[in-house]
């Protein structure tokens, strides 16, 4: 049941604020106990961290019971700045090369740019995690954040499984043509920031984010918009009230109805948060009922972009 969501790990590597070593460790354990398959990482989150979270984390548990998404490319300075993205064939087996080290395997099960490199083609890059393929140190490639274009370029290359892309109730901008362009092909989706990095979980308390948290710099959280969003909440709150569910597993199950194809990934950081996630696979929703959360939050309502205006200007698709 529970194979239908993942769980992404960037939270408990400091990106939202401090994190509880020992709980991100047993949220680990619970997903897996819980039959989450999936775990989605990136060789950037908190500078390597993240990868060695997961690497104790999964010390000692059969390689058969997960799979592991990582995402690669982004370039980081030492003050944490961002410096770009590097997509060429030597940096991709470099990178590759670091993960498998960190994690403490053999293989990743998909491998992804974290973004397009507009210096390198993409059909470079996917050349390269190709012949990582070929000799055994990838299972499968992913995309992440790309539009149809360079969704078409890089499966002519190698067969691609599936695109990781932002999709929530108020970020529907792969409705347009993304979607569409991964049925055809047969690709799947992992939909991160499914409850838009807590805004739509029903728990946000309404201030603005704290020092150390990187949800303040993005515009759906700066206080000329936050109030606004929040009350899209409200509404959201209403609808789950009355369906008996609470208004984080209303906003997953809504991305769970929109496709087979999709597998929405849960960013829990605690037991907690994760138990009152897995519910969500319980909750079905109905055509009335989801004409009824398209009437409360239409698509394009909420305000602010999803990332700031440079990281916007990174992607294919917008909000």
């Amino acid at each position: 049941m529970t194979k239908t969501l993942g769980l992404g790990a960037m939270g408990m590597s400091g990106v939202y604020g401090p994190s509880d070593r020992a709980e991100s460790i047993a949220t680990v354990h619970a997903a897996l106990d819980a039959g989450i398959t999936l775990m989605d990482t990136g060789d950037f989150y908190g500078n390597g961290h993240n990868e060695l979270l997961l690497a104790e984390a999964l010390r000692g548990r059969p390689r058969s019971e997960y799979e592991l998404s990582v995402k690669f490319g982004a370039l980081r300075g030492p003050d944490g700045s961002f410096g770009g993205m590097d997509g060429r064939p030597a940096a991709v087996k470099n990178y590759l090369n670091y993960s498998l080290n960190r994690l403490g395997v053999d293989y990743v099960d998909v491998y992804r740019p974290a973004r397009l490199d507009p210096d390198v083609p993409i059909e470079d890059t996917v050349g390269a995690i190709k012949e990582m393929v070929d000799a055994g140190f990838v299972r499968r490639i992913g995309l992440s954040e790309v539009g149809s274009e360079t969704i078409r370029r890089a499966h002519a290359v190698h067969p691609i499984s599936d695109l990781q892309i932002e999709y929530s109730i108020i970020s529907r901008a792969v409705e347009e043509s993304v979607l569409p362009t991964l049925r055809e092909l047969g690709i799947g989706m992992t939909a991160y920031g499914v409850l838009s990095r807590g805004l739509i979980s029903g728990h946000w308390s309404g201030g603005a984010p704290a020092a150390g948290d990187g949800r303040a710099m993005q515009p759906r959280f700066a206080a000329e918009n936050l109030g606004h969003n929040l009350t899209l909440v409200d509404a959201l709150r209403r609808i789950a009230s009355a369906k008996g569910c609470t208004v984080a597993q209303l906003a997953i199950a809504w991305v769970l109805a929109q496709g087979p194809e999709i597998v929405p990934l849960i960013g829990a950081r605690t037991r907690e948060r994760l138990t009152e996630a897995l519910g969500a696979v319980s909750v079905s929703l109905g055509a009335e009922e989801l004409a009824e959360i398209e009437q409360a939050v239409p698509r394009g309502s909420a305000r602010g972009d999803r990332y700031p205006t440079a990281m916007m200007a990174m992607l294919d698709v917008g909000n």
